[in-house]
């Protein structure tokens, strides 16, 4: 039987906070907006937030970014989170936390982007830098970031189930042809640094500009191509064109790219769970992949 998941409110991460850092106890306690799922963030006071983990599996992702993230920070173009402290496990919370500075901003989710041409590529950049930083001793794929940088194989069985529950919705032929050409493009580089979630929602935005990148928990070093999905989930016409320009990948790293991008929309879509905006705008997600392959085929 599994254990019952600890219900995470400001009264968990008030007790927490006056048991673990009584220095900070005066300090009120908000939930962020969009505060996450994986990892449920609150405000703590005006200057810093707590994060904790919602379940056992991304419990896996704190001492990681406890590690790393101070290291990675002075080496990036853009802020990253800064952890200030790591909280224990407590009777009513059973995994490790994290205290962090907090970064103003709005996510690219919601927020106006007032150029999107150089919005990508100011993420592109933030990108390559990171490829850039010293890997030696980084995370390898793996359970703390649900093997993000390893090879798409470990999704094959997912993605083709989806494929043929998608049959009649999506067009199946061409979304195995992608598929399949994601698979045969194997990465034979150097392992570098990569983000994992490079998603709107990580991606903070004032005036209109590409401000800072947030939550790196699933970050590793390996193959970077999963943080090329972004440019098929939220950058498209010029936007894309110019992310792939400045990005400077190979071929076969954006054609893995598109495998993780039509992966996760392919699972989405096809899956229970994913609420019906959320179901069409993956739909779009896979018909923009399948355009793409077109395009460069």
């Amino acid at each position: 039987m599994n254990d019952p998941q600890p219900t995470i409110d400001t009264g968990l991460v008030r007790r927490l906070v006056e048991t673990q850092f009584p220095q900070w106890r005066h300090l009120p306690v908000s939930p962020v907006a969009f505060g996450g799922w994986d990892n449920r963030t609150f405000h703590l006071g005006d200057e810093m937030t707590v994060r904790l983990p919602s379940a056992a599996a991304y419990s896996l992702q704190v001492e990681k970014e406890q590690r790393w993230l101070p290291k990675l920070a002075p080496l990036l173009p853009l802020p990253i989170p800064t952890p200030l402290a790591m909280g224990e496990p407590a009777a009513d919370y059973p995994w490790h936390w994290s205290v962090y500075h907090w970064i103003e901003g709005e996510t690219a989710r919601t927020a106006p982007i007032a150029d999107p041409v150089s919005f990508a590529v100011s993420l592109a950049d933030f990108l390559v830098a990171l490829r850039g930083v010293d890997a030696t001793d980084g995370p390898a794929s793996g359970r703390h970031n649900f093997h993000r940088g390893g090879p798409l194989t470990v999704y094959d069985d997912q993605a083709r189930q989806a494929i043929t529950a998608l049959e009649g919705r999506i067009d199946a032929r061409a979304a195995t042809t992608v598929w399949e050409a994601a698979l045969a493009a194997t990465w034979h580089g150097s392992s570098v640094w990569f983000h994992g979630d490079v998603a709107s929602g990580n991606l903070l935005v004032e005036d209109g500009r590409l401000s800072a990148v947030i939550d790196f928990g699933t970050s590793g070093v390996g193959d970077p191509s999963c943080d090329l999905a972004i440019a098929w989930t939220f950058f498209e016409g010029k936007s894309r064109e110019a992310f792939r320009t400045r990005i400077a990948v190979d071929d076969a790293t954006w054609a893995r790219g598109r495998g993780w991008a039509l992966w996760k929309a392919l699972i989405t879509v096809a899956g229970h769970d994913a609420n019906q905006a959320e179901a069409e705008r993956q739909r779009h997600v896979i018909d923009e992949v399948l355009a793409d392959h077109r395009k460069w085929a």
